[in-house]
């Protein structure tokens, strides 16, 4: 696989006591809650920061915080309906590619839309280490794949049935809450893991055809997430664009490479040549936007795409198919090379990835009895305004990968095993 994929930083806040509505709490249950909100919290935002851990202790994290969280969002007991105490706490924080000013709301949808993201954000920057490894066996990338599935659900999670409920949020353009940012997040998760499918493709010796038409759809994918960007402030969004730009051409190109294969093998010569000649164009673009990439400063990964065993191995693999048609084009066909590059197949059938339905966990099992009846909402004080004007959030430190890609063994960097 040797997969390079580009991540932005990861969402900070703010400490959450969830001390300001302690006197809200008339009984025991209902302020052991706020105890146990603040350690759930606490625990999940320490487990984000390394991107190493296991995913399991994550979705177990994120449940047991999404449970409890539950009911100062919606009305436990009702199982529907704005909670009584959503409005009372203050939520802080930064955004992906917007710095160290948070944004702020006193609403626990807030809260829950900027934890969703961040988990989701978690998996994304999972899958990349795991698929930044020169040998990946199968497993693993069965692995990866299954994450950026599982963050794209996240995604779409927010995007569909969280963020209608923030209403007029005072959050900057380019912000996590912005819906052009999360639909390139999503449509970025669900391109990446058909480029994982398409590795496996190409190591398996899969048809051209198939191969062909999957990562055309992939470059589509890559094309739509980008286009999400294009108002976005490009000092915030200049070089996650580039990166979008960057996989689009490139498996634009692996698409006109395996048509041309196909086309060879069904002896229209003259357009396989054309096709190629096409796929090393999209190549050279694809190579020309990664030094671009790297040179552009913004949030995200820093690296040399260029150098990266995922574009190394294309070269090659475009140069010795476009030898070869070439070259039986002199001996056998004599056909006419056309002025323009043939049509991509418009669908592929096969192999395409979709984003995994995350539902929101069940209120815990602690809201159920006296918890909720024990807060006495008519007791609340709103958040002050200082709250919100605190000044910026530390951004969270997040470790170096110090083990750089090796080139892979296989001719896509994936393992069978």
């Amino acid at each position: 696989m040797a997969h390079w994929f580009h991540r932005n930083p990861i969402k900070a806040s703010a400490p959450v006591t969830f001390e300001s509505i302690r006197n809200v709490a008339t009984n025991s249950t209902s302020s052991k809650m706020l105890s146990e909100l603040k350690m759930a919290r606490a625990k999940l935002l320490n487990s984000l920061t390394d991107p190493s851990n296991d995913p399991k202790s994550i979705q177990q994290a994120t449940e047991l915080y999404l449970s409890l969280l539950h009911g100062l969002v919606n009305d436990p007991a009702q199982g529907s309906g704005d909670s009584k105490l959503r409005k009372l706490v203050m939520f802080k924080w930064t955004n992906s590619i917007c710095g160290n000013t948070p944004t702020c709301a006193a609403d626990s949808a807030f809260e829950l839309t900027s934890i969703s993201l961040n988990v989701a954000i978690w998996y994304t920057k999972y899958a990349a280490k795991q698929a930044a490894k020169g040998e990946v066996s199968m497993d693993e990338a069965k692995e990866v794949h299954t994450c950026l599935r599982t963050a794209g659900g996240m995604f779409k999670f927010v995007k569909e049935s969280l963020m209608p409920r923030l209403g007029e949020l005072s959050a900057e353009k380019g912000a996590d809450t912005d819906q052009r940012v999360v639909e390139a997040y999503q449509m970025q998760c669900i391109a990446e893991a058909q480029e994982v499918t398409v590795a496996r493709a190409v190591e398996l010796k899969h048809k051209a055809s198939l191969i062909s038409a999957l990562t055309n759809e992939t470059s589509k994918l890559f094309t739509a997430a980008s286009d999400s960007l294009k108002s976005v402030e490009p000092t915030k969004a200049a070089k996650w664009k580039k990166y979008l730009d960057l996989k689009a051409a490139f498996y634009q190109s692996y698409a006109y490479c395996f048509c041309g294969e196909t086309l060879l093998d069904e002896d229209q010569c003259g357009k396989a040549i054309r096709a190629l000649q096409e796929s090393d164009k999209l190549y050279k673009k694809a190579e020309a936007i990664s030094h671009e990439y790297s040179s552009t400063n913004g949030p995200g990964t820093t690296a040399r795409p260029w150098q990266h065993p995922f574009f190394l191995k294309l070269g090659p693999i475009i140069r010795k198919k476009l030898e070869k048609a070439n070259h039986e084009n002199g001996f056998i066909y004599f056909h006419k090379v056309p002025a323009e590059p043939p049509e991509l197949e418009v669908k592929a059938t096969h192999g395409l990835a979709s984003p995994q339905e995350f539902t929101m966990p069940a209120p815990h099992a602690s809201w159920s009895g006296d918890t909720y009846a024990g807060f006495d909402a008519s007791k609340a004080h709103p958040p002050p305004a200082s709250q919100a004007a605190s000044g910026d959030v530390k951004p969270v430190p997040e470790p170096e990968d110090s083990s750089p890609v090796k080139p892979a063994n296989s001719s896509s960097g994936c393992v069978v095993s």
